[in-house]
């Protein structure tokens, strides 16, 4: 069983002058957050960051002008994730809301052109288009950039992925992490970074008068979607980002989110009035992911740029349905892997790679996030890139403080001839691999995570913040905790620490992978109920318990009550 550490972050004792009606944990909350200002926590659109710092926005505002004007074909080439799709809805939606009539969208197939704009992806266009613009990817696309190019095609970059040693020779780039660029969120999600290009673009063709009085497109409206794509795809949650977020959930709240979230959030069972980031997470998210792993994300775009309530039901059930397959999938991918682990000499190396030629390339990213979880090291996990291919694709996933994309890159240099494309974050990222070089990667890569690893970033630690009082775990306190964010990667939803007596102790599901608790606060006798997924089987039942929770709102048939979502338990 892997040891965890609970740590309380620190709360510096600042005098701000916080609104009165600001509940005081909240307060100390945001304080170990490092808000250093009541203003930090204003999120107004008023509040975000213009745009004239982003590099490339004028150059990009200058080949999509040009194209609204003389009604030139645009399409929208994005990649096959949620912040893919997103993105490519707010690309097609706000081109047309901004006077685009010939607007497209073209999703590659993850195991026929591979990822981004390939020259695969690009061959497959049919009719030439005027202008490309990527979504979320590009930035790593040397050769098909040139493809394009080579058939008189204008191209635009916009991505947020770090970028390589060599730049595309695109008209024009958009991406806060290349050098030099002034932006100061570097956080923004591939949707995030369309958006403000649609801002820019949006006040240059104001000042040119292309609007009639008082017709000037909302941007606003899109906001829905921005804030899905940002939350799924885990950047940071700054300040810039939870202001997109907040209002993209302030619109689906109050009904006004298009036809295609909606339904999204109906298929996942949560509410739409009291809808979280988390939520948007854990339940829609996925459903769009699930179409990129396992069949085609233009199901996804399609659903989310319906206005027909209709048809974005009908698309959201086979999103949902798709979604289920992938669950059921996964599950069986990531016993092998655990059986794997449990079999090998796995845990023994701090860079961990897997292989299976039985898994599937869609859900690689997946069993490399559990194994990740479970080992707290970074993994790469390996699947054929299509049934019978002698090439792999490659998902790794990283724990706080290592940065795989950086690894990756080192194993290139100590051994060029061993990697195929690679590309990613600091977290996360993907790579291509000869079957029969899979070893030599295991081994290199180990010997880079080795070389490259702090001590303490191996230390599994679970920050908290602190003990709630007597009498706190109340119903107010989780309605307000519910709505406060938005919390996400960055700025994480708020995680207290007790110690109860454990009075009943219970298997709830199937399969007896979760439980549920009725625990005893000590200190003043109050019960409360508390539920924890995914409960390690080796994990003892004790009647006094130091456990790490978060404390939500349980609807039950209507009834709204306080719950523990317990995340971490031990004896006390």
């Amino acid at each position: 069983m892997r040891r965890t550490t609970l740590r309380q972050r620190h709360c510096p004792d600042l005098r701000i002058d916080w609104p009165d009606t600001l509940h005081p944990v909240l307060r100390r909350v945001y304080l170990a957050r490092g808000v250093a200002s009541a203003e930090q926590i204003d999120h107004a659109l008023t509040a975000l960051t213009p745009p004239q710092a982003l590099g490339g926005l004028d150059a990009a505002v200058d080949v999509l002008a040009q194209a609204i004007a003389e009604g030139q074909r645009i399409v929208i080439a994005g990649d096959y994730d949620c912040d893919g799709a997103t993105g490519m809805a707010v690309a097609v939606r706000g081109l047309r809301m901004l006077g685009a009539t010939r607007v497209g969208f073209v999703v590659p197939n993850r195991f026929e052109h591979g990822y981004g704009l390939s020259p695969a992806l690009v061959g497959s266009l049919g009719e030439r288009p005027d202008v490309l613009v990527t979504v979320d990817n590009g930035i790593a696309s040397v050769a098909g950039v040139a493809a394009a190019r080579e058939r008189g095609i204008r191209v635009v970059v916009t991505d947020h992925h770090l970028p390589g040693p060599q730049l595309p020779e695109a008209d024009a780039i958009v991406n806060p992490n290349l050098p030099g660029d002034a932006f100061p969120s570097k956080a923004l999600a591939g949707v995030g970074v369309m958006f403000y290009l649609l801002l820019a673009l949006r006040a240059r063709l104001e000042r040119e008068g292309r609007f009639a009085a008082g017709a000037r497109p909302n941007l606003a409206a899109l906001l829905d979607l921005v804030a899905l794509g940002t939350v799924a795809d885990v950047v940071p949650l700054d300040r810039n980002n939870r202001v997109l977020v907040e209002n993209g959930l302030r619109r689906i709240r109050a009904g006004r989110g298009c036809a295609g979230i909606q339904a999204l959030v109906e298929a996942s069972g949560r509410s739409i009035a009291t809808l979280t980031a988390s939520d948007m997470g854990f339940s829609v998210g996925p459903r769009l992911n699930a179409a990129g792993r396992l069949e085609d994300m233009t199901l996804g775009v399609e659903c989310l740029l319906t206005d027909d309530a209709a048809r974005a039901r009908e698309l959201a059930e086979l999103l949902s349905s798709i979604n289920a397959e992938r669950r059921q999938l996964q599950a069986g991918m990531v016993a092998e892997a655990e059986r794997m682990v449990e079999r090998t000499d796995v845990p023994d190396a701090t860079g961990v790679a897997l292989y299976d030629e039985g898994w599937h390339p869609g859900v690689v990213g997946l069993v490399a996030s559990r194994l990740k979880e479970r080992l707290h090291r970074p993994v790469v996990a390996f699947a054929p890139s299509d049934v019978g291919s002698d090439t792999l694709r490659g998902s790794a996933r990283s724990i706080p403080g290592f940065h795989v994309r950086d690894a990756l890159a080192e194993v290139d240099a100590r051994h060029p001839d061993l990697m195929g494309p690679f590309g990613g974050h600091a977290m996360a990222a993907g790579l291509s691999l000869a079957a029969d070089r899979f070893d030599a990667f295991a081994q290199a890569f180990d010997d880079v995570v080795r070389d490259r690893m702090q001590p303490e970033w191996l230390e599994s630690v679970l920050w908290t913040d602190g003990e709630l009082g007597a009498g706190e775990m109340n119903l107010e306190l989780a309605r307000v905790l519910r709505l406060a964010g938005p919390w996400g990667q960055a700025f994480p939803e708020p995680l207290f620490e007790n110690t109860f007596e454990c009075l009943r102790r219970r298997p709830m599901g199937s399969t007896g992978a979760h439980a549920r608790f009725h625990l005893r606060d000590p200190r003043d006798g109050s019960m409360i109920d508390a539920v924890m997924f995914n409960i390690d089987p080796e994990l003892p039942d004790v009647p006094n318990l130091r456990a790490a929770y978060s404390l939500v709102v349980n609807d039950w048939q209507g009834r709204e009550t306080p719950r523990l979502l317990l995340r971490h338990i031990e004896p006390a």
